[in-house]
């Protein structure tokens, strides 16, 4: 979580190198999606996530990655990178539920060079963060 005096917001920071980060803030759901994925943590039930994974994974669909590939007006934008035996496909998603998924296939999570010069902050001018479930 992402906690100033405006309040708190669910954050996922990537490391872009060196001493940057790029800070998406996510809703609150995605957020403990991801932590769940991070963390290995299932549920007694599947979440949505975890439901997308198991249908790509019994039809045979591969994650080879996901693309963070743009910024607009402050928002991000994403791409699936999906296969299935010769076939390919790239699906749009918000960066906040291909980040969940990925975790959970351990793909690669790509960001363009033109979003990573945007977008990129240095650590030490990040607010000040708490771990999710410390804050929940």
């Amino acid at each position: 979580m992402s906690v100033s005096e405006m309040g708190a917001a669910p954050t996922v920071i990537l490391d872009a190198g060196g001493d940057s980060t790029i800070p998406i803030y996510v809703g609150l759901w995605e957020a403990i999606s991801i932590s769940n994925a991070l963390n290995s943590e299932m549920l007694p039930r599947p979440i949505t996530h975890d439901l997308i994974v198991e249908m790509f994974r019994s039809f045979e669909i591969a994650l080879d990655s996901l693309h963070i590939d743009s910024l607009e007006e402050g928002v991000f934008y994403a791409k699936l990178h999906l296969r299935q035996g010769s076939r390919t496909e790239i699906m749009d998603c918000r960066p906040s539920d291909g980040i969940a998924i990925a975790l959970r296939y351990r793909a690669p999570i790509m960001i363009e060079d033109t979003v990573v010069e945007t977008a990129a902050v240095k650590k030490d001018d990040l607010p000040r963060m708490v771990d999710l479930k410390e804050y929940l």
